[in-house]
């Protein structure tokens, strides 16, 4: 299944993409896509459905976030060799993780606002992972028991703020709209292998990024069982898995974002994203 939610920033409604690539509603049918919902329960609830027998949603409403009730944004940083490569990093003997706070979600085709001050801003496609029931000291083979499905993601990332004002990286990854997220939820059933999955970005038509899953340091469920012994993954909980090369930060020179790009971000599978860099005086005010 492919899940979404539509509708306008604050009054979203739930979802599913027909194979036709129309959109039904799933407001007769659950309230949202929460926890409840993407459960390995809700989930077959779901995938009992007749999309036929859903009503049809007219038009192109925005889509937001793919899911709610999200608690936490865990992300797997330096996680392409390439990538940790082209920023002068050493490869990571462990896999690395920081958070970004749920203000930074956003729908997939949302603007990016740039930060006041914001001298490097980033771009960073990344397959996103979305828990599906509650993991703590999981094992690599029981991962998938667990994940609801994967999503398209963009990592945004402030480089100055990131790397030059001390600290930690979470002054660069925290600003609101740095963790844009979909179009879709995709179930796992409908991955064949996400650990062979093409992914680009664009930056005003010209290619930034491509990559393959397959080049990541830590695996999808590597990353996932690790990251629970640290922490409890709860339902609604995403992880960003990592980025490929091709970062504006990684060029020579370097490349960053401003007002009026526009991002086009894409996985196999995962479907497609276009995001356009606003001001933070023009940022949606809903």
């Amino acid at each position: 299944m492919k899940l979404l939610r539509y509708g306008p920033r604050g009054q979203e409604k739930p979802g599913l993409l027909d194979a036709a690539g129309a959109i039904r509603d799933l407001s007769g049918t659950i309230a949202d896509l929460g926890p409840e919902a993407i459960s390995p329960a809700g989930l077959e609830r779901l995938a009992g459905l007749d999309p036929a027998g859903l009503p049809e949603v007219s038009g192109s409403p925005r889509l937001g976030l793919p899911i709610a009730g999200t608690a936490k944004v865990l992300c797997v940083g330096l996680n392409y060799i390439d990538h940790a490569n082209e920023v002068g990093a050493p490869i990571p003997k462990d896999a690395i993780y920081f958070q970004k706070p749920i203000t930074a979600l956003t729908g997939p085709n949302d603007p990016i606002v740039k930060p006041v001050d914001a001298t490097m801003l980033d771009w960073e496609v990344e397959l996103v992972v979305v828990m599906g029931s509650k993991a703590q000291y999981i094992g690599e083979g029981e991962v998938m028991d667990h994940v609801a499905g994967f999503a398209l993601g963009n990592d945004v990332s402030e480089r100055e703020f990131q790397t030059k004002r001390s600290g930690q990286w979470t002054k660069g990854k925290s600003h609101d709209s740095f963790a844009p997220i979909g179009p879709w939820l995709v179930t796992t059933d409908e991955i064949a292998d996400v650990q062979n999955l093409d992914m680009f970005l664009n930056v005003n038509g010209e290619r930034m990024q491509t990559g393959n899953t397959g080049k990541m340091i830590f695996s999808v469920v590597q990353a996932v069982a690790y990251a629970s012994r640290f922490m409890t993954l709860m339902p609604g909980d995403v992880i960003m898995t990592g980025t490929p090369p091709g970062v504006g930060g990684g060029m020579k020179p370097p490349r960053f974002l401003d007002v009026g790009d526009e991002v086009h971000l894409g996985i196999e599978g995962l479907g497609e994203a276009r995001q356009t860099v606003v001001s933070w005086e023009d940022r949606p005010k809903d």
